[in-house]
């Protein structure tokens, strides 16, 4: 095996590296702040071509494979996990699912818009009793013949009020269990789409997250992704690949908050000589480089199965188990490292902690990878 990232591979890193620094580091803390994502940062990250990297060139996007996607996901996450997230929705859930299911008309239309990042996606999936238990959906899309009529509420949408097209999943058949689930393709301007309250976060506060609700919204036949009753398969494959991308936003978030420990560690003095001389903080180093190390390798893993076609559903709920629990560990050790810098603001470290936490829960809690790893092992074998 090689571990050795090609000269494109470390170009595309490089760039997004750039763009983090320079871009998205300034203002942060402000953003964070008042839970706010300029358009402005969302063009250039269209621009700079993070919006639809896996995207097929024909399709205005990037072509690129599932390593450089991680790459550009980590480097992003170092500095802004509210804006990897951004690009992660848009690309893993989005846009490699319309493509890699939807018919040609559907990617004709859609693909173009979402790769160039004029127009968002946005993955709605998770209800107020849907969580986990992702086939008890509540929202219905009652099948009238050449239409859908969509009904329900949607939580914890990302996107939300900065989308224009969301993948929306419902059931058309209660009595088909899972097999009875679509997912529809909705646009923001359909007659009966309501947006709700903003959720008020404690982690990546600058994406937006908020509720739908959808109130008798028509919904063409042609909007449909596959045959009937196939959206749940669709969301179960789709989310395969998304961990993939919040498995590298966990890793940056971790490889960032080792970075500012080093950094803070080479500056502050205690007992007459820079911290980074004391052995516990040199133990503390050197645990936090080797997690990170391994979360890597994991997320690389993933990405390098699903470019090789493989099946990567263990391996993805691996990297996002593992990487997550890394982001966890090592920003409360950048914290413990900083002292009471740590607490404040203005060191980024208090966030990367804030914004760690989520990656144990959205796209699959800790416990449904550990339950998909477990099934997997027992069917397959190790």
């Amino acid at each position: 095996m090689n571990f050795q990232l090609s000269e494109e591979h470390q170009m595309i890193r490089d760039m997004a590296r750039d763009f983090a620094e320079n871009v998205l580091k300034p203002g942060v803390i402000e953003r964070d702040k008042h839970q706010h994502f300029p358009r402005e940062i969302l063009d250039q990250m269209g621009e700079a071509g993070f919006m639809g990297m896996m995207v097929s060139p024909e399709y205005g996007g990037g072509g690129m494979d599932t390593l450089s996607y991680v790459l550009v996901m980590e480097e992003l996450s170092k500095w802004d996990a509210s804006a990897s997230v951004i690009v992660s929705v848009n690309n893993s859930l989005v846009s490699w699912g319309l493509e890699t299911y939807g018919n040609e008309e559907q990617k004709q239309k859609y693909l173009p818009l979402l790769a160039s990042g004029k127009v968002l996606g946005s993955f709605c999936l998770s209800e107020p009793e849907a969580g986990s238990d992702a086939t008890n959906q509540r929202t219905s899309a009652i099948d009238m013949g050449d239409h859908y009529v969509v009904t329900g509420t949607k939580n914890w949408i990302t996107n939300a009020n900065i989308a224009g097209i969301y993948l929306v999943i419902a059931h058309s058949d209660r009595s088909k269990k899972h097999r009875g689930i679509n997912c529809l393709i909705l646009e923001r301007d359909m007659e009966g789409f309501e947006l709700g309250p903003k959720e008020d976060k404690l982690g990546i506060r600058g994406s937006d997250t908020h509720s739908i609700n959808f109130n008798d919204v028509k919904v063409p036949k042609a909007n449909r992704i596959g045959s009937d009753g196939f959206g749940f398969k669709f969301a179960m494959k789709t989310l395969n690949g998304g961990r993939i991308g919040i498995a590298a936003q966990a890793l940056g978030i971790a490889a960032g908050a080792l970075e500012r420990a080093i950094e803070y560690s080479g500056i502050r003095k205690a007992f007459g000589t820079e911290i980074r001389n004391h052995q516990a903080i040199q133990f503390k180093i050197a645990n936090m480089a080797t997690e990170v190390q391994a979360a890597r390798m994991l997320v690389w893993k993933a990405a390098a199965e699903k470019d090789a076609g493989l099946d990567y559903g263990r391996t993805a709920a691996m990297a996002k188990l593992y990487a997550s629990k890394t982001a966890m560990y090592c920003a409360s050790e950048a914290i413990q490292i900083h002292g009471g810098n740590g607490y404040v603001k203005e060191y980024h470290v208090e966030r990367f902690l804030r914004d760690a936490k989520i990656t144990e829960i959205y796209e699959g809690t800790s416990e449904i990878q550990r339950i998909v790893i477990s099934r997997d092992i027992f069917k397959k074998g190790l």
